[in-house]
């Protein structure tokens, strides 16, 4: 990894693994040591032992700075001092598990909020994460393990990652070392591996990394600068960036919980496609206070999670709400619009005369992607 000029931005290196104990921090660790020998200035920002032996012993002759505490409901808990790491300004810094929400009462929520701090004062920083963290993959890690994980960040803060590095091993070896004790202390193994760490759960995690890696490769690929298109393939055929076709996914929100599950869904598709991604939200009534407080209350969140993945959200103002979107969606060159399914009170899908079913019929020229809801 290229270190950092005085002045510029940090540098970031992701560590990206499919599960715990597959070695993300390991090989953060084992190439910190190698720039240490080198006499790299490094230190540990944040690290997370787990109880793994080897992994603290790869720990030693490093730096650490000390976390700070934070008393919170009558406990106190440790967090990485972003400012202590400011003040002692490393080449690189090490910070363990960059999708952790910080406890209540820290200055940012989210550490990667911390990581993009040290990086804007010129600090690389490698980190660790697993796939199942990225908030666009939510849905599918919940249909495939059953588990809903509540720490995410968003995608484009791995996107703007100067090198994402997969660190892999198959789901049979990390069995045998959960079966070992490496991982986790056996009894915990032991129910681990009957549940998320099933080996046909470990697999697809194990796929879902290796895509996203390779989508991650994709991006720095297309970066690249002319003189070195010599790295892609010499017999691919490549349109002219004039005459490729942009495309352009409206998501439509609503005050349905499920709504959360359509932004991930419209993002990702924008994100894989190199497409511009909006959300829109139409008043029917054409006034925003004429809400309910629930109803207001649930499109706020739902705007507000779309903007923090960074898709670019409007609200509409129109009586015909279908024809409200699909004129949104002409005058912004729409190519794809996302819908959820409408039901009635009774929970049947509504088809004739809905909203949907109307835009369907409106948007002639667009596709419209209508997705349901999906139980295990």
């Amino acid at each position: 990894m290229r270190l950092t000029p005085v002045g510029k931005k940090g540098r970031l290196k992701v560590y990206l693994g499919y599960a715990a104990g597959v070695g993300k921090t390991y090989q953060m660790l084992d190439e910190a040591q190698e720039l240490h020998r080198k006499g790299v200035d490094v230190v540990i920002g944040y690290f997370e032992p787990h109880g793994r032996k080897d992994t603290i012993e790869k720990t030693e002759g490093l730096e650490t700075v000390p976390r700070k505490t934070i008393a919170y409901r009558g406990a106190s808990f440790e967090e990485m001092d972003t400012e202590a790491i400011l003040h002692r300004k490393p080449e690189i810094c090490l910070v363990d598990e960059l999708a952790h929400t910080n406890v209540p009462g820290s200055e940012r929520a989210k550490r990667w909020e911390d990581v993009r701090i040290l990086l804007d004062a010129g600090i690389n920083v490698f980190s660790t994460l697993n796939v199942q963290h990225l908030e666009s993959l939510n849905d599918q890690i919940w249909q495939i393990t059953g588990v809903r994980v509540r720490e995410t960040l968003p995608d484009w803060v791995v996107d703007e990652a100067d090198e994402v590095v997969l660190v892999d091993v198959t789901p049979r070896a990390l069995r045998h070392r959960l079966e070992r004790g490496v991982v986790y202390p056996l009894e915990k193994a032991e129910q681990a591996m009957a549940h998320f760490f099933a080996e046909q759960n470990l697999s697809a995690l194990r796929e879902l990394a290796l895509r996203h890696a390779a989508h991650e490769i994709e991006e720095h690929l297309t970066d690249l600068p002319p003189s070195a298109s010599a790295l892609r393939s010499q017999s691919s055929s490549v349109r002219p960036r004039s005459e490729v076709r942009v495309e352009r996914i409206l998501i439509c929100l609503d005050e349905k919980p499920t709504t959360a599950m359509l932004i991930r869904r419209g993002k990702r598709v924008a994100d894989y496609l190199h497409g511009d991604c909006f959300a829109a939200y139409v008043l029917p009534d054409l006034d925003w206070n004429r809400l309910s407080p629930e109803k207001r209350e649930a499109i706020e969140k739902h705007l507000s999670f779309a903007r923090n993945l960074r898709i670019d959200t409007h609200l509409l103002s129109g009586r015909d709400v279908a024809q409200t979107l699909v004129e949104f969606a002409r005058a912004q060159g729409i190519t794809q619009i996302y819908m959820g399914r409408s039901y009635s009170a009774a929970g049947l899908p509504l088809l004739r005369n809905s909203t949907v079913h109307r835009v369907v019929r409106l948007a002639r020229d667009m596709q419209v992607v209508i997705v349901s809801e999906r139980n295990r």
